[in-house]
């Protein structure tokens, strides 16, 4: 019955609050007292419907819900899971840096992340104990907004007349993600990840808004918009390229962004190292723009190779200039 999911021999679909009264039980946990110079934000509310979709082994939670974007207008499901240092009584007054990580491939209506298979919230863990991560809180949106079956997809961002997607990403997740959990106020608790089309949208994400987000880890990522729905829309192609975002942040002296590539040498397509080489020559570690890169011996295009090798550098050199968690 477990294996089948059927309750009450699991878990699955029961409610998760995080430490935060369930929806509708009255506030967002908000209320509590905290010193004006605190470095942590106290949930905001309201608190969101989260269902359990899977409980790990530690006894933590990847629990889904359906988000109505406010400021995208875009309406679509995010998973969110929280180590258990988050329910540690010594982190009780503690605010946790947030990871938002974005898939690769059609991106919806799923987020390949959730899969326990990949080990990404074990390997956190993981790489917490070892002293390698900040205990990151993972969001887990969904990237596009349908799925990409002819080819389509929205580079993460605001394409004219298509769906807000860059909005979603950069405003309405993480806004659900202070409304439930204890964040970090300054940019210095937000980053992304994502592997192939979501390393593109998590590393353009961070070199648009680096007021919001600090660092990223990218994976096999695109380095410029190339979705065909930006026909027409030159001056906004532009304006989520991140080349051309890299060069006005240095021109801006700042601020100071940090950048985690891993490419496989064995990718599927050529061009990916060499681009990704190409950029870092370009834009890395001149001024603002910080960067790393691992190559992969025999590494190729998928989530099974990445993860694991995130703990040989790229989570260290974005946890290092990381906070959490802070009171």
């Amino acid at each position: 019955m477990y294996h089948f999911e059927i309750p009450p021999f699991t878990d699955k679909g029961s409610a998760v609050s995080f430490g935060q009264p369930a929806a509708g039980g009255g506030g967002g946990g908000g209320a509590a007292k905290q010193a004006p110079n605190s470095k942590m934000l106290m949930p905001t509310g309201p608190a969101a419907d989260f269902k359990n979709a899977q409980t790990l082994p530690d006894g933590t939670h990847i629990a889904v819900t359906t988000l109505d974007g406010k400021k995208s207008g875009f309406k679509g499901k995010v998973w969110v899971w929280a180590p258990k240092e988050y329910n540690d009584p010594k982190f009780a007054k503690s605010g946790f840096p947030v990871m938002i990580a974005l898939p690769g491939g059609p991106g919806y209506p799923g987020n390949y992340w959730i899969g326990t298979d990949l080990r990404l919230q074990s390997s956190i863990s993981k790489w917490y104990s070892e002293g390698k991560s900040k205990p990151f809180i993972l969001a887990m949106p969904v990237l596009n907004p349908a799925p990409d079956d002819k080819g389509i997809y929205w580079d993460g961002s605001d394409i004219p007349g298509q769906p807000k997607m860059g909005t979603w990403l950069t405003d309405d997740v993480p806004d659900l993600m202070k409304a439930n959990f204890r964040t970090i106020k300054s940019r210095d608790g937000w980053a992304f990840m994502g592997s192939s089309t979501g390393g593109f949208a998590g590393m353009k994400a961070v070199l648009k808004h680096p007021d919001k987000f600090k660092a990223v880890i990218a994976s096999g990522p695109d380095i410029v918009p190339d979705s065909s729905l930006w026909k027409g829309h030159d001056k906004e192609k532009a304006e989520n390229n991140p080349e051309l975002l890299a060069k006005d942040l240095i021109d801006k002296k700042g601020p100071d962004v940090y950048i985690a590539f891993q490419v496989g040498d064995s990718e599927s397509n050529k061009r990916t190292l060499p681009d990704v080489q190409k950029f870092i020559a370009t834009y890395g570690n001149k001024g603002p723009v910080h960067t790393s890169l691992k190559v992969i011996p025999g590494g190729k295009h998928n989530a099974v190779t990445y993860v694991p090798n995130m703990g040989e550098g790229p989570i260290e050199f974005i946890s290092k200039v990381m906070e959490g968690p802070v009171e």
